[in-house]
């Protein structure tokens, strides 16, 4: 549990972080406590820190399923996370993926729990650009359909933990799960996974009996939230402006940890949470544009900066939301979260085109109509003839955003309306 105290001579964040810590203390050295009525620790904190908000003196526990497609399913999930923390910072998150912890780690700053589990199998890949349905449709035999001896422990788990409710970011196994458990589910999605299989699906019948399936699963969510740029509209409880992270660092503060001019044009470049090996054909094309700087994630084993190319690990001290701020424009893949983040950023998006992928033409258009960018296919991004329009590019310029974040309207929704 952990409580929010209100003062009128204190910062809230400085009332709080005495509460808890006096909270901790409570808890750590009276055992006796374990079995306390909340009303105990708010008479013990009282005294040092003065009117306590009632609506945040109970805590819940969220379970949040997530699918281990690239990362940014999960990194919208740490967006909604995060958003929903700043409302009432009690609430807990116990939160079911194979995505790394480190992501979570790194984007979330309060206490979650971590449950390594297969939650979905997506897409498999041979890159960032080209998937793999023939090895999707092995994994897809062997994960359904759903089985007793996977489901109920995962229920007795989410029992356990005390959770309230299940989000599933397109992982339809925590619908079934929640089912299984008798609480609510809450699923967030642009885009659901029967939708995306029935684009490969006259090319690979082994696909069918599995879009039936999850046809089912997605049906049996409570409550359904979709975030732009959605790919098919249907009956849902909300539909929000794009989710994204929100950043940490200034601008300036991070150029200047990388060692990048003010004022110099600077470009970030991002296959996603995908590796960034296939970039390096027009690597050394870079040096030569010496106008801009260029930051590209995932590409190197650690910081590496030469001349104006600044090179990092996907585990790397700079949260990727602040990288994103730092740049003037944005080239790579049109994953949601570099879409979302671009989209709040206000930055021009030079977007490199997936043309078997459903998604892509949902977010190309979004881009168009939305947000100002130059489409490169896949050859003019390995080649490095994109660079080329790099000047067209960055004379796009920033848009100026003052409308909702959707992390923001799907906290008040679950707040406001679930919980």
């Amino acid at each position: 549990m952990r409580l929010v105290c209100h003062t009128c001579d204190h910062s809230r964040d400085q009332t709080r972080v005495r509460a808890n810590r006096e909270l901790d203390r409570l808890w750590i050295d009276n055992p006796l406590l374990s079995g306390r009525d909340d009303s105990v620790l708010v008479t013990a904190l009282r005294s040092q820190c003065g009117k306590v908000n009632p609506a945040m003196t109970l805590s819940k526990t969220i379970a949040y399923f997530i699918t281990p497609h690239g990362f940014g399913h999960a990194t919208r999930a740490c967006a909604v996370m995060a958003a929903v923390q700043r409302i009432n910072p009690t609430v807990r998150f116990e939160i079911f993926t194979r995505v790394p912890r480190w992501l979570f780690d790194h984007s979330l700053d309060l206490s979650f729990g971590y449950h390594e589990v297969l939650t979905d199998i997506g897409l498999a890949q041979h890159n960032a650009l080209h998937e793999d349905i023939d090895e999707t449709v092995r994994r897809l035999d062997a994960f359904f359909p759903f089985r007793s001896a996977l489901i109920d422990p995962l229920a007795q788990q989410v029992t356990a933990l005390g959770c309230c409710m299940v989000v599933c970011d397109v992982a339809a196994l925590g619908m079934t799960v929640a089912r299984a458990a008798g609480i609510p589910s809450i699923l967030v999605e642009n885009f659901t996974w029967d939708w995306i299989y029935t684009g490969y699906a006259s090319d690979n019948l082994g696909l069918i009996p599995h879009i039936v399936t999850l046809q089912h699963a997605y049906t049996c969510a409570t409550y359904t939230v979709q975030t732009e740029p959605v790919c098919q509209y249907r009956h849902s409880n909300l539909v929000t402006e794009p989710v994204s992270r929100v950043p940490r660092q200034p601008r300036d503060t991070v150029r200047t940890q990388l060692g990048i001019p003010q004022v110099a044009p600077c470009v970030l470049i991002t296959m996603g949470g995908l590796s960034a090996a296939d970039q390096h054909g027009f690597l050394d094309q870079l040096h030569a544009h010496r106008e801009a700087w260029f930051i590209i994630p995932g590409s190197h084993a650690s910081l590496n900066v030469a001349n104006n190319v600044v090179r990092l690990p996907h585990q790397s001290a700079f949260y990727h939301p602040d990288l994103l701020h730092a740049a003037d424009a944005v080239v790579g893949k049109t994953g949601y979260s570099t879409v979302a983040e671009t989209y709040h950023a206000g930055l021009p998006y030079g977007y490199v085109s997936r043309p078997k992928f459903r998604e892509s033409d949902v977010m190309e258009a979004y881009i168009q109509t939305h947000m100002r960018g130059i489409g490169f296919s896949e050859i003019e991004f390995h080649s490095g003839a994109w660079l080329d329009r790099l000047p067209e590019l960055l004379a796009h310029g920033k848009i100026q955003r003052t409308g909702p974040n959707g992390a923001d309207q799907i906290a008040d929704f679950l707040m406001g309306s679930v919980l």
